[in-house]
């Protein structure tokens, strides 16, 4: 069996804020109706979370849900379990119409770290990245420069960032030299 390896092997940057790969993450794509009490049930049954609010990424013990779109989600959990979410998944919604999909290795992901790290992606997505705009839990499908990611704030005001494992160089870069020193424009 081949070594599981992450799209930029945990390549990191630092300058005003850290940039890094976080590694290998499980990364479920679940479509549906959002509304059911099937859908909720089986994220309890399966990582202990709740359906998010439109816009909003919620934690729970077995990993995460973000919404993505009105009969989307991305559930996260450990590389290691994502196979097992996915039955778990596949199970409590049972005949429910919904998609389940393992997309774990398609991804990259990415952590922003530092206090001025709402500058770093303000200066490549067209997001109102302002602290009463976009706090703790907030989560954004938008594009970084000229590709489509997804992010979201964690409580620490660190930030993480999701984008295609084909592009996670491209992004890797843009990030990097939106954070080299000298290059704060000023947005905090």
């Amino acid at each position: 069996m081949s070594k599981v390896v992450s799209a930029l092997n945990h390549a990191k940057a630092h300058g005003f804020v850290k940039v890094e790969e976080t590694g290998v993450n499980g990364m479920i794509t679940v479509r549906g109706d959002l509304a059911s009490k099937e859908m909720a049930a089986a994220l309890k049954a399966a990582i202990g979370a709740d359906v998010p609010d439109v816009r909003q990424i919620v934690h729970a013990d077995g990993g995460a849900v973000a919404w993505m779109s009105p009969d989307e989600l991305l559930v996260m959990t450990a590389y290691d379990q994502a196979n097992d979410t996915v039955a778990k998944l596949t199970e409590a919604l049972g005949s429910v119409h919904a998609l389940v999909a393992n997309v774990s290795d398609a991804r990259a992901v990415f952590r922003l770290s530092g206090e001025k790290a709402r500058e770093v992606l303000a200066k490549v997505a067209p997001v109102d990245l302002s602290t009463e705009a976009f706090g703790a839990g907030s989560f954004r499908r938008s594009r970084i420069a000229q590709v489509a990611a997804a992010f979201w704030c964690n409580e620490d005001n660190s930030f993480e960032l999701v984008c295609f494992r084909s592009v996670a160089q491209y992004v890797f870069d843009v990030l990097k030299v939106s954070a080299e020193e000298g290059g704060e424009v000023g947005f905090l």
